[in-house]
This record gives C-alpha cells, structure tokens and sequence, in this order.
C-alpha cells in the first residue's frame, strides 16, 4: 500500500505503527474501528430518540391538561404515533371500559385494579425502548479497553519472541514490534473513553424519562379515579328526591 511505504520513510506516525503491528493487532484495530463506528451511531441515534419521545410526551401532555375528561378519549392507532404518554392513556382507558359493572364502589375498585395493572404494564414496555441498545453501548465501553490490551500483550510477546530467534537483540530491532503493540491499546481508550461518556449521559436521561413516565402514569390513575368519583357523586345527587 502507498500510504504505508510513505508512512515508513517518514517519521513515525500511527499509520507505521498499524504497519509495524503483526496480524493480530491489525485485526483488532480493525474490530476496534468497526466498535467506534458502531458506538458513535448508537450515541447519535439514541441520544435523538430520547429528546424527540420525551418532545411527544411534553406536546401531549400540555394537550392533556385542556382536556376535561379522559375516560371519553378515544385516541386508537393515533396513540402510538403521539409518544409513550398518549400510549399510557390510551392503554388506561381501554383497561377502564373493559369492565362493564355496575356504578358501585366494588366497581371502581375492580376497574381501577385493571387501570392500574394496564399502566404498569406500559410502563414496564416503555422502559425496555428507553433502554434498547444500551446494553451494546456497555459492551463496547467495558470490551473495547481489554481487547486493546489483548492485542498489546500479544503483540509484546511476538516481538520478544522473534528477538529470541536473533543473534544479537537491540532496542532498535524491539521498538517497531512494541510500538505497533501498543497501538491496540491506545485504539482501545480512543474507543471506550468517548463511549463511556455517552453511556453515562444516556443512561440518567434514560432514568429520567422513566421517572417522568411513572409519575405521569401515577397521576394519570388518580386523575381517572377522581374523575369516576365526581360521575358517581353526580349520579347520587340526580337520583335524590326534591
């Protein structure tokens, strides 16, 4: 390769170390460069799909809040397309109008009991696609050190290996093969330290939109039961003689 030769008459430079590796550290830089790739487009694209789903759940809510009644909401397939608070609710109103009982105390408990099951269940699904993907990014930022260090250990031992096999050992002789070793390990912290940043910033955002979403989900629930005791008290009312 071109690049290479010039890189080799030149002063050194990381391009002669990658030259100076033996076969197995270039395959690890190579692995390692595939992981950086990978890693920086899982950043970029969760970092935009958590602001764009927690940007759907503040519309819908300031939309909610004008709202007077929830139970008559019929959001249908819309739900999914309005983010994960639109989803909670429209999950919460099915679970309320599939138990036809009469206006009763025990009624409300069991429609409750159903809402509150229904919410749980949404905010467990939910939970699962804030954190899709993260597990990778933690294997990145855990793998990607101890598989530069693999490859510098084995790249040491090649060099003091093919050093045994000279006549006479010099510091010349051993520095291309370690300095080429070592390059696995500064790929691997070029990898695992921008990686480990963006873990940990994902990973509270990712915390607090779940915390958002289960206090959404709490009011949500008191917010039906309190709008189901002002009906039955109404009714109560109605029904009392003049």
């Amino acid at each position: 390769m071109t690049w290479l030769l010039l890189a080799q008459t030149e002063e050194p430079n990381i391009f002669s170390y990658f030259g100076e590796s033996n076969l197995a550290g270039k395959a690890i830089v190579v692995a390692l460069l595939a992981f950086s790739l990978v890693a920086w487009t899982i950043m970029i694209g969760k970092y935009l799909d958590l602001s764009r789903l927690r940007s759907l759940n503040l519309s819908f809510e300031s939309r909610l809040s004008q709202q007077r009644g929830l139970l008559k909401l019929n959001l249908g397939r819309k739900a999914g397309s309005l983010g994960p608070y639109a989803s909670l609710v429209e999950e919460a109103v099915d679970a309320f109008h599939r138990y036809e009982g009469a206006g009763s105390e025990r009624s409300l408990r069991v429609r409750m009991g159903h809402v509150e099951n229904a919410l749980q269940r949404g905010v467990a699904q939910h939970t699962i696609k804030y954190e899709s993907k993260m597990i990778l990014l933690g294997s990145i930022v855990t793998g990607a050190p101890f598989l530069g260090l693999l490859g510098t250990v084995w790249g040491v031992m090649d060099a003091f290996g093919s050093m045994a096999l000279q006549a006479s050992a010099t510091l010349q002789n051993l520095a291309p093969g370690v300095s080429g070793a070592l390059l696995t390990t500064v790929a691997g912290l070029l990898v695992a330290i921008p990686s480990v940043f963006g873990y940990n910033f994902l990973l509270a955002q990712s915390k607090l939109l779940v915390t958002e979403l289960e206090n959404f989900a709490s009011s949500l629930a008191d917010r039906i039961e309190l709008e189901v005791e002002i009906a039955l008290e109404q009714e109560a009312s109605e029904e009392e003689p003049a």
